[in-house]
Formats: C-alpha cells, sequence, structure tokens
C-alpha cells in the first residue's frame, strides 16, 4: 500500500511539472507510466516498443488491447479482468488479436480474413501467423523485404512445416514493389506541393488520390497473401501516377 501511495505522489508531480498540454498525454497513458516506474514489471522492450510506436503517439494505450482500467493507479483495480495472453479468452491470444487490431485496422483484418493463414489461425493450428508474427507485438512495425522473406521461411522455406520456397521470394518482391509505388505516389506528391497554381494544384491532388486507391487496394491484398492481385493493382497506380507525373511537369499537359 506504502509503496501504491509513492508511486503515485511521484507519478502526480510529474504530471504537474509537465505542463497542462503534457498532462492530458499522460492520462491516457496511465498504464505505461505504472509499468515504466516498475522496472520488471512488464519486459522493458515490449514498453519501448510500445512508447516509440504510432500507438503512443496517437495515445493508444495498453488497455486498448489488453483491457483493465486506465484511470486507476492501484495494481488490482488497474489490472481487473485482465487476462493472460495464453487465455483463449484473452483479446491478444493469437486466435483473438486480428479482431482486436481489427477494432482500428479494419481493412487489414477484412483482408487478412480472406487469407489461408487466418483459417490456419482460426482452427487453432500453432503455426499460423497472426498479426504480431509480421508487425510485432506493440511496435506496429513494417517488416522490411527482406525481413518479410525470411519470416516467411521460417515455415515456408525447404524442410520447414509447410516448403514453399517460392512463397518467401514471392512476397519480398511483392513488397518491393509496394514500396516503390509509395516512393512514387510521396514524390507525386512532393511535387504538386511546389505548384503555384491553387486551381492546378488542387486538380492534380484529385489525381494522386486516385492514384492512391489502387496502393490501397494492393496493400489490402498484400494482408491476404494475394500477390497476383496485389501486382496488378500497383501496374494500375503505376499507369496512374507516370499520367500523373506528365500532367505536373507539364503545366499545358491535359
Amino acid at each position: 500500500m506504502f509503496r501504491s501511495l509513492v508511486l503515485t505522489a511521484a507519478l502526480f508531480a510529474a504530471t504537474l511539472a509537465l505542463g497542462s498540454g503534457q498532462a492530458a498525454a499522460q492520462s491516457q497513458s496511465r498504464c505505461a507510466d505504472c509499468h515504466f516506474a516498475n522496472p520488471g514489471s512488464v519486459s522493458s522492450s515490449h514498453l519501448s516498443d510500445w512508447d516509440m510506436s504510432g500507438h503512443a503517439r496517437k495515445s493508444v494505450g495498453c488497455e486498448s488491447c489488453h483491457g483493465g482500467d486506465p484511470k486507476s493507479f492501484e495494481p488490482f483495480i488497474a489490472h481487473k479482468d485482465i487476462l493472460a495472453r495464453t487465455n483463449p479468452a484473452s483479446p491478444v491470444h493469437p486466435t483473438n488479436l486480428p479482431k482486436t487490431c481489427g477494432t482500428c485496422h479494419a481493412g487489414p483484418f477484412v483482408a487478412f480474413q480472406r487469407s489461408k493463414h487466418y483459417e490456419l489461425l482460426r482452427a487453432g493450428d500453432k503455426h499460423g501467423p497472426t498479426c504480431t508474427t509480421c508487425h510485432g507485438e506493440a511496435a506496429g512495425t513494417r517488416l522490411s523485404p527482406k525481413a518479410l522473406e525470411g519470416q516467411c521461411g521460417s515455415c515456408h522455406g525447404a524442410g520447414k512445416i509447410a516448403p514453399h520456397p517460392e512463397f518467401p521470394a514471392r512476397g519480398k518482391l511483392a513488397l518491393e514493389g509496394l514500396r516503390e509505388t509509395r516512393a512514387l505516389l510521396k514524390d507525386a506528391r512532393n511535387a504538386i506541393a511546389r505548384v503555384k497554381d491553387p486551381a492546378r494544384r488542387r486538380s492534380l491532388e484529385a489525381e494522386a488520390q486516385q492514384a492512391e486507391v489502387p496502393i490501397i487496394e494492393a496493400t489490402q491484398a498484400g494482408h491476404a497473401f494475394v500477390y497476383d492481385q496485389l501486382d496488378e493493382r500497383l501496374a494500375t497506380a503505376r499507369t496512374r501516377l507516370s499520367a500523373l507525373f506528365d500532367r505536373v511537369s507539364n503545366p499545358d499537359a491535359r
């Protein structure tokens, strides 16, 4: 009890010192505040991954995935109803994780449900990959093409449980294509931002949005591991981007 009171007082003082702007953010991450103040209570790498992630920047706290009461500093109350990740009813159990992540990431969740990987997961196959397999437990990272190839190879490599040596290489190429096309879209938008005529700039940005649509569709195809569809959508995006670059570089183009 004394330790809880000391921790509460220390955190309250720290919050006041941070100022009103940061105090609001602190109030949304009390779970992490407590665990940072009690090293060893949760893996330090797990906490650091969250702290450096887009989840933390957008105030998506621990309770969003694990449950619990983020408003309390009292351990019993804060941890009430939290289940171990090994419990089949836990929202972070591998089988339930896609639905939990899908609360915010609806598009990837819908696409993932079309995959054979999801079928394995729902069937209870311990080898069935889930969201954390590629994105990490808290960081929400994107694997590099080489990292994806290695991850796919852990199951589909020669001599592994589901040998399909062509799958890892195929995934690597698909992700390389997706990253390159996203980079082209970024370059196009940077060029559009330098266009001085407001009306022309708005028109070009509308075209950029149309070029982005098949990139989003390609991303969803990737979450379903349907690489032929991904390639087709990227080809459409590149065609639109090529026409867009022509218009940006030639003010008289129609």
